[in-house]
């Protein structure tokens, strides 16, 4: 067993590939704003970063009309855009490991957390995880370093040598490194190779079943 305790796992590419609904959600609202963006490989972007950042990086928006966007973008995302989503195939199996030999498991996403713990379910899922922790639907507690020291202040018997965070993009790096603690940046969902290195995380794995040798799963 690693050295490890309590392991936060993001969501979106991470546990989960989300693109068709994430994108086609922001289809939908940039339409709503008389903006037509045929190709959805262009807002895989969107996927890990809170919205009303990359609304008002990619699309220029400002503070009014960032918001009217996220609601047109809910609008869709709620009714059927966040079933629009497949696990990664050895996410189960790696859950149920990690679970049998007793870490505690914790998301930590920028998604709004009610939506997050309905994907968990709709996965049948969200019995591996003690927490879910992610944004507030008014738009706070959206940043990476605010979600995992929020965690941290929750499980404060621990040191920070227990946690690790793992997550694809480099917001997820960023923010653990901002809370003092370890990272595993995962290449296999939205983040580049470069994006995860240039965000200095402790180690970087390839595939799922490469975090388990990390953490000491058998």
């Amino acid at each position: 067993m690693s050295k490890y305790k309590v392991i936060l796992f993001d969501l979106d590419g991470t546990i989960s590939d989300p693109k068709t609904g994430i994108t086609k959600s922001v289809q939908y609202a940039l339409q709503k704003m008389n903006i037509n963006e045929l190709n959805l490989d262009k807002l895989e972007c969107f996927i890990g970063p809170p919205l009303h950042v990359s609304f008002a990086e990619f699309y220029g928006f400002d503070e009014v009309n960032t918001q009217r966007a996220i609601d047109f973008y809910r609008e869709r995302f709620k009714n059927k855009g966040m079933f629009e989503n497949k696990l990664y195939s050895a996410i189960p199996l790696l859950l149920d490991s990690l679970r049998k030999q007793q870490y505690t498991l914790v998301v930590a996403t920028s998604k709004p957390t009610v939506f997050s713990e309905q994907i968990l379910n709709y996965f049948d899922i969200d019995k591996y995880f003690d927490f879910v922790v992610g944004s507030n639907l008014d738009g706070t507690r959206s940043s990476k370093t605010e979600i995992i020291q929020y965690i941290i202040q929750k499980y404060n018997e621990n040191s920070l040598d227990d946690f690790v965070m793992i997550g694809d993009r480099k917001h997820d790096i960023i923010g653990a490194n901002n809370a003092g603690i370890d990272s595993i940046g995962v290449t296999y969902g939205y983040g580049s190779l470069k994006e995860l290195n240039d965000s200095n995380p402790t180690h970087i794995v390839n595939r799922v079943d490469e975090i388990k040798y990390i953490l000491g799963v058998l």
